[in-house]
């Protein structure tokens, strides 16, 4: 399933999909026992026929939803003829929603089918039920502890006062030197058999011939990767450089550019060369602009089936 492998990201999406399983069967249900009612109606007409007349607002708080929402579904309620507005005789500057003798009915039926969804949920999701209801339990009290929305702004904040670093090659991240090529190879093109071997043994095919694998870090997230492969003395490749598309515009692309061209000159190199494809206009600008300049032809001898676009790196001379 798509959503899931988003982790977090998706979370509020996969529990709407849920949600909306969970509204669905019980529809189907009401539907077929002929029940007057609609599986959204439940929480406020729930609420009503067990605490009484109440406002709006006492609904809102008391189900979890927002004024807005409870507000509309009153109305759609009114029309069905479920409820009714009506002035509090304790305060008449207040109204109060009130059920009415059709939903009182409609509620009476309801004993039975209400039982049977409780056994069908247990026997549809096993000890699973009895889980999801705890978990969402927890959840409802961390939220009202830590509005998430603040959680999540204060994380932004926080993590944009980080300086994007740029750090040397560490075994324990060969895996996101895989994941992050994989991730744009597999989007614009696909994992030829040389990426597959370098990106799989990158000490091997990167390391020991004399090269350099550098990864760009925001707080304790690899965003970004690029190598620098030496093929010969003196001649290297620019290679493997890819950013993580959700964290892109924070200079990592330009600042993993810059430590590659940084360390070919320290090693004094002679050549600095890379390989791209034309449809990959951002990088080629980024490219451009710091010096590599748009050969005529391909590369003679290119390992690479996607490559069109040959560049070579020529110093500014001051």
């Amino acid at each position: 399933m798509y959503l899931a492998s988003l982790g977090k990201l998706a979370l509020g999406s996969r529990l709407k999909a849920l949600s909306d399983h969970f509204y669905g069967a019980a529809d189907a249900v009401y539907q077929a026992r002929g029940a007057r009612i609609e599986s959204r109606w439940l929480p406020v007409m729930r609420y009503l026929w067990d605490v009484g007349p109440g406002s709006v607002t006492e609904v809102a708080n008391a189900i979890g939803q927002t004024h807005s929402a409870v507000s509309q579904l009153t109305d759609k309620l009114v029309r069905a003829g479920m409820v009714k507005r009506r002035r509090d005789p304790a305060d008449g500057r207040r109204t109060v929603l009130v059920l009415t003798d059709k939903a009182h009915g409609a509620m009476a039926e309801l004993g039975p089918i209400w039982c049977a969804v409780r056994k069908g949920v247990t026997s549809s999701l096993g000890e699973h039920a009895a889980q999801l209801l705890a978990a969402i339990e927890a959840c409802e009290r961390a939220l009202q502890e830590r509005p998430i929305v603040d959680a999540i702004l204060a994380e932004h904040t926080a993590l944009l006062a980080r300086p994007v670093e740029i750090v040397p090659y560490a075994p324990e991240w060969r895996e996101h030197f895989y994941r992050l090529n994989a991730q744009w190879l597999e989007r614009y093109f696909r994992i030829e058999d040389i990426d597959r071997a370098v990106l799989n043994d990158p000490e091997r095919y990167i390391l020991q011939p004399g090269g350099e694998i550098f990864f760009a870090r925001l707080g304790d997230e690899i965003i970004g990767t690029c190598a620098l492969l030496q093929e010969s003395p003196g001649v290297f490749e620019l290679t493997k450089m890819s950013v993580d598309e959700t964290f892109r515009g924070l200079g990592a692309g330009k600042r993993l550019l810059d430590a590659a061209i940084a360390e070919f000159h320290r090693r004094g190199g002679t050549t600095l060369f890379l390989e791209s494809n034309s449809i990959l206009k951002p990088a080629l600008r980024m490219y451009e602009q710091a010096g590599f300049r748009l050969q005529p032809n391909i590369r003679p001898g290119s390992h690479y089936e996607r490559a069109d676009v040959y560049m070579i790196y020529e110093p500014r001379r001051s």
